[in-house]
């Protein structure tokens, strides 16, 4: 098991760790028995169930109030599944046609990682909602499963708190398709900083620049 006195510091023989603390040392250490069990009964659970689904709480709390959520009026909580592994080419019987650069179905990647193919799956499904952020709670030999914090922004509660209503703003909307939120900027290389960058602004404005051929009258 997971002793709180041993990770906490214990004053007096109490541990002084608090719960979220408590929980976020727990899904850190997935290897120990507790954990191993816990994700192994709740993954049986999500195979049962539709590929989106509305949770009526976080199954994890800790990690969904760091990314956001508030157990308040206006947040909903969405978890759906991706298959996991690379991409096939959508190609009828195998056959893909015109050049040998094209010839490939297996041994592709997405561009986009599980998690933002997931928070578009949201965003689709539920149009008048705004997608925050994600996290991942578990996995098995076929599926991950993402949890995906979404935003009613019509829902007075949100319009009146100063620290969410910015996404209520309408050049928020489909954050995720856009790959505006925290696993987009993250497929777009996006998430560390540097000199030399070829992603920034973006990947295609990169491109472009060095591929226009500009002619100014005074050069």
């Amino acid at each position: 098991g997971i002793n709180a006195e041993y990770m906490g510091n214990s004053v007096g023989g109490t541990a002084t760790m608090g719960c979220y603390t408590f929980v976020q040392h727990c899904w850190r250490k997935k290897q120990s028995d507790v954990m191993r069990f816990l994700l192994r009964v709740r993954v049986w659970e999500c195979r049962q169930m539709n590929r989106c689904v509305r949770l009526p709480r976080p199954s994890r709390p800790d990690k969904a109030r760091r990314l956001g959520y508030r157990a308040k009026q206006g947040y909903v909580i969405w978890r759906v599944r991706v298959g996991r592994g690379g991409r096939k080419r959508p190609v009828a019987k195998g056959i893909c046609y015109g050049k040998p650069k094209t010839a490939g179905v297996t041994g592709l990647k997405n561009a986009k990682n599980a998690q933002s193919i997931c928070e578009g799956r949201v965003g689709r499904r539920c149009g008048g909602l705004r997608v925050l952020n994600s996290y991942w709670v578990n996995q098995d030999a076929k599926h991950q499963y993402y949890e995906v914090i979404c935003v009613d922004p019509m829902h007075p509660a949100i319009r009146r708190d100063p620290k969410i209503n910015w996404i209520v703003a309408g050049r928020k909307k489909h954050r995720e398709m856009r790959g505006l939120t925290s696993a987009g900027r993250k497929h777009r290389g996006l998430r560390s900083k540097g000199h030399h960058s070829r992603a920034r602004p973006s990947a295609r404005a990169v491109w472009k620049k060095h591929n226009t051929v500009k002619l100014w009258r005074y050069r």
